[in-house]
């Protein structure tokens, strides 16, 4: 709506006719105010403290307002609502002493204490501007930037690990069960694995297969070095045959005198260890001649240089 200085008089210009440039009122007039008729929601902030001198808090306080006399309102000289409703939130003093005994972090308290104290103050001194309707509507304590940068990262922090830790639950549940899976047999294993199509069936014959084969071929092994081993024992026992043969004859040589009765016994054990199927074929005249010859000679035990045991040989 237009309002018209002319002099010190303020009018308005009638609402709703066509605005005349050649009204008497538009051509003696020295100023012209466009006064906006209508409601709006207008806030306004104050900053009270905190316990410490190195925070404090921001409230906002909104209201509606809508002008009423656009005449008193352009010789008031009202231009922007918000600044006398900031200096009406600034004439509630207790919203300081409620909120200097609190920290930052103790906003939602101290959000709760400032409805409280604003709802009683606006209630005994309501808000008023001459030429306007002016009604609160709500206040609330602005969260610090400061505050709302740490409570994200720690509520980002929170979330990440109890993401983390979901992931170690799936884990250990996945383990537990890839773990009974297994004590129940490579055959139920490999079922699972063919029913997730994660295994095909060609692969596991074709392991199978070289399973088998792996078998076999280290039982060859096992085989030849149990039998490379049992050569080696039995050329070892007739190496020390044969030297114990030699030092008999060497000893008969030395002393002249033969112990037919030990060397039937080295004969008949090298026989025996040859051959035990034939020992006594190819050992019975011989031994029988030696027992003959022990028998006609029973003097022979008793000659000197006689060797009762094959030990005492080798010593």
């Amino acid at each position: 709506m237009y309002v018209f200085q002319v002099g010190g008089r303020y009018s308005a210009y009638p609402e709703g006719i066509a605005f005349d440039p050649a009204n008497a009122e538009a051509v003696d007039a020295t100023s012209v105010s466009l006064v906006d008729m209508r409601a709006r929601l207008v806030e306004a902030e104050r900053v009270i403290p905190s316990v410490s001198e190195a925070d404090a808090f921001t409230v906002r306080a909104t209201f509606t307002c809508q002008v009423t006399d656009a005449a008193t309102v352009a010789r008031q000289g009202v231009i922007d609502a918000a600044i006398p409703l900031r200096a009406y939130l600034s004439g509630e003093d207790q919203l300081s002493r409620v909120s200097a005994a609190h920290r930052i972090e103790e906003v939602n308290a101290v959000r709760e204490q400032v409805t409280h104290r604003m709802n009683a103050y606006t209630t005994i001194v309501p808000p008023r501007i001459v030429g306007m309707s002016v009604e609160y509507v709500g206040i609330e304590v602005l969260t610090p930037d400061d505050l709302r940068t740490w409570e994200q990262e720690v509520r980002d922090e929170r979330r990440m690990r109890e993401m983390v830790r979901g992931q170690r639950e799936f884990e250990s549940d996945d383990v537990h069960r890839i773990a009974d899976l297994l004590s129940q047999g490579s055959h139920y294993v490999d079922a699972f694995g063919v029913a997730r199509e994660d295994i095909s069936i060609h692969a596991i014959a074709a392991r199978v297969h070289q399973a088998f084969a792996d078998d076999k071929a280290y039982d060859r092994q096992v085989a030849s070095q149990d039998k490379h081993r049992a050569h080696e024992r039995e050329s070892a026992e007739r190496d020390r045959r044969q030297a114990l043969l030699l030092a008999v004859l060497n000893h008969a040589r030395e002393s002249g005198y033969v112990d037919h009765q030990l060397l039937q016994q080295l004969l008949d054990f090298g026989n025996r260890a040859a051959a035990p199927n034939t020992s006594q074929a190819t050992g019975a005249l011989p031994h029988a001649a030696a027992t003959s010859r022990s028998a006609g000679d029973a003097s022979y035990g008793d000659r000197h240089g006689f060797i009762k045991d094959e030990d005492d040989l080798l010593d």
